[in-house]
């Protein structure tokens, strides 16, 4: 038995001549499945066309949900906010007038200090301001109350977490919040007798180093500037002056600046 080529390529022929065949068919079924699934997406997209505009903004408004239907802050909530503060160690500390200042002046201390309560959560989060007082807004103005707005005007878009979590901590930092606004409102006439003493420590240091330069009590800062100016060049160790008048010179200076 012999081998003869020409039977090997005839063979190589006829596998390469059914693989082409077959992945042909394949391609064709593909081909017109494609485009079954683009006549029916287009026969979709007139029925769509079809439709009313005013019946497809219905439909999107439907699906979107509301905000007025769900508030971020509800009545009940301020309810269980004023129960929980109420309870706490040094709540009749409070009052509400200190509550109200400590509102206008967290709000002059913001970012926006242009913006009372309401606007400034709103901008933080679009409609919690508006929620918040609505809600406050159900029942009168008293210092529980008046307390949840203070805590949201402290910790911000943070408070419900606070208010839920630790109204201990709340009334603490309320607390302290007011007794640092009251001590800033002390005026000269309000302060003891030991603040106003002539002898005040600083007021001395301030006074002797006025004496270092020739001046008085009182003395502006470009008289300061002027009379270092002139003393820093006589006492200068470079021109014959003394080191340790220059430097008590420079000293006295740097407190009066300072």
């Amino acid at each position: 038995m012999g081998f003869d080529p020409r039977d090997r390529s005839a063979a190589a022929q006829s596998r390469t001549r059914q693989r082409v065949t077959s992945n042909l068919e394949a391609l064709v079924a593909e081909n017109e499945a494609l485009r079954r699934e683009v006549h029916n997406l287009r026969r979709e997209l007139e029925r769509l066309r079809e439709q009313s505009p005013s019946e497809t903004a219905q439909q999107r408004r439907s699906h979107e949900p509301s905000a007025a239907a769900t508030p971020r802050i509800s009545p009940e909530q301020v309810e269980r906010w004023c129960e929980a503060l109420s309870q706490q160690d040094g709540w009749c500390d409070l009052r509400l007038n200190d509550l109200q200042a400590l509102i206008d002046q967290l709000n002059r201390s913001s970012f926006h200090p242009q913006l009372n309560l309401q606007q400034r959560l709103d901008r933080l989060v679009p409609g919690l301001g508006r929620d918040l007082q609505a809600a406050v807004a159900v029942g009168c103005l008293n210092q529980q109350r008046c307390a949840v707005l203070t805590a949201f005007a402290l910790y911000g878009v943070r408070a419900s977490e606070w208010l839920d979590e630790d109204p201990a901590r709340v009334v603490a930092e309320l607390r302290q919040r007011l007794r640092h606004l009251q001590s800033g409102r002390r005026t000269r006439s309000d302060y003891r007798s030991t603040d106003r003493r002539d002898d005040n420590p600083v007021d001395q240091i301030r006074a002797a180093a006025l004496a270092v330069l020739g001046l008085p009590v009182g003395a502006t800062q470009e008289a300061i500037k002027q009379a270092h100016r002139n003393l820093v060049k006589r006492h200068h160790p470079d021109m014959g002056g003394s080191a340790d008048a220059f430097r008590r010179v420079n000293e006295a200076y740097q407190v009066l600046v300072a």
